[in-house]
């Protein structure tokens, strides 16, 4: 039954906010205070959403359901209207608005990034700093400005947060004095404005003893079996943990022994070729028969409820607490920090560690040309590792 203007007058507050529904969608929210509110419910993508379309009485029921039909209309033409009503507020703050120019700027941007990584530098601007600055003029606003929002986020003691913003904002406004419309960044006049970050490292085991039995409790694993290869794979390849639980068959070239990670999936956007030792040639030989088989295989390790999607980013942890291991002794990110101490104590090449940890390349052309650089000493290194923990396991 549909809601009447008599309803939404008499509507009385409870302990709990809760809704009176009209028709497609729309619903007024009664909050404990009082308050009530207009509300659209709908879906994008099979994704459920929420359009706010005003507090009664000042917007009548009439003015409700005309907002609806409306939101109904851009539906209908592939228009999200949550999106729709946020870029017109930015359009009405002006073109050269910092939320305007910074939108602009990350969505030319979002080539270089995951779509995961550019979704968040989005959401921490939006978060952070539109609230605030986002509808002043980006050549108005002030160094001390930006350090009074940067200083909300210090304030609640989110300081790492603090400082990917002010480097967003960096970018930002570089973007800005390229394309001309601005002179000069202020953000640059806040370098040690905000404290550091206490630079915490995943935890690991260096100890030649303790990880042996780590190996061997990994061997002993009793649960799900492409979760028991995934940890005889992570110290092997030493990859980080979202490039592992995403790898797919389609990726591996058995007789070349090695895996090429696509520029999509690494973090530094540049493709990633991981050498094979016979070890990692093994697992991968005793998990094809589970998950690399038929017409719906592509993950190698596929989540437990459906093959089209990868495993949870929790279940190689998980999977080390089951065994014994707690958080503060080692994490699945922690097989890139063994490898790397260990690596560098035994002797090899300092480049060719770095270039297999696929760390950061500070010239982005150069890196996405040297993804194979001192490969002989990388396939060497590999199986030299993989050799050394099967010592250790014995």
């Amino acid at each position: 039954m549909a809601l009447t203007e008599l309803q939404c007058k008499s509507a009385k507050p409870k302990d709990k906010a809760y809704r009176l529904f009209d028709r497609d969608g729309l619903y007024l929210e009664v909050a404990p205070n009082g308050g009530k509110y207009f509300r659209m419910k709908y879906r994008v993508d099979g994704k459920e959403k929420r359009l706010a379309f005003g507090v009664y009485p000042d917007v009548s029921l009439k003015d409700a359901r005309e907002r609806r039909d409306e939101a109904r209309k851009q539906m209908t033409k592939g228009v999200d209207p949550s999106a729709a009503k946020k870029a017109e507020k930015v359009s009405r703050a002006g073109a050269d608005s910092f939320e305007a120019v910074a939108r602009e700027w990350q969505a030319k941007n979002l080539h270089m990034w995951t779509p995961k990584h550019g979704e968040a530098i989005l959401t921490r601007l939006a978060q952070n700093i539109f609230p605030w600055l986002g509808a002043k003029p980006i050549n108005q606003i002030t160094p001390p400005e930006l350090l009074v929002v940067l200083r909300r986020m210090e304030g609640r003691g989110a300081i790492e947060t603090a400082h990917r913003v002010r480097a967003s904002c960096g970018q930002v406004f570089r973007y800005a004095i390229a394309t001309g419309r601005l002179e000069r960044d202020p953000s640059q006049d806040l370098r040690g404005a905000i404290p550091p970050v206490k630079k915490a490292h995943f935890p690991t085991l260096t100890d030649p003893k303790a990880i042996g039995g780590l190996l061997r409790a990994i061997d002993g694993y009793e649960g799900h079996f492409p979760t028991k290869c995934a940890l005889k794979l992570a110290p092997l390849l030493f990859v980080r943990p979202g490039e592992l639980r995403h790898a797919e068959w389609s990726e591996f070239d058995i007789e070349k022994a090695e895996w090429r990670i696509p520029a999509g999936k690494m973090k530094m956007r540049v493709q990633h070729l991981v050498p094979l030792s016979k070890q990692a040639l093994a697992v991968l030989e005793e998990l094809r028969p589970l998950t690399g088989h038929g017409s719906a295989a592509k993950y190698l390790f596929p989540s437990v409820r459906t093959l089209a999607k990868p495993m949870s980013d929790n279940t190689v942890n998980s999977a080390l607490r089951r065994m014994g291991f707690e958080k503060d002794v080692i994490v699945g990110h922690g097989f890139r920090a063994m490898a790397s101490t260990l690596l560098n104590e035994q002797g090899w090449k300092w480049d060719a560690i770095e270039r297999q940890l696929a760390h950061a390349e500070r010239n982005s052309v150069r890196a996405s040309y040297n993804y194979a650089e001192y490969m002989v000493e990388r396939r060497a290194m590999m199986q030299g590792w993989a050799d050394y923990l099967d010592g250790l396991r014995a």
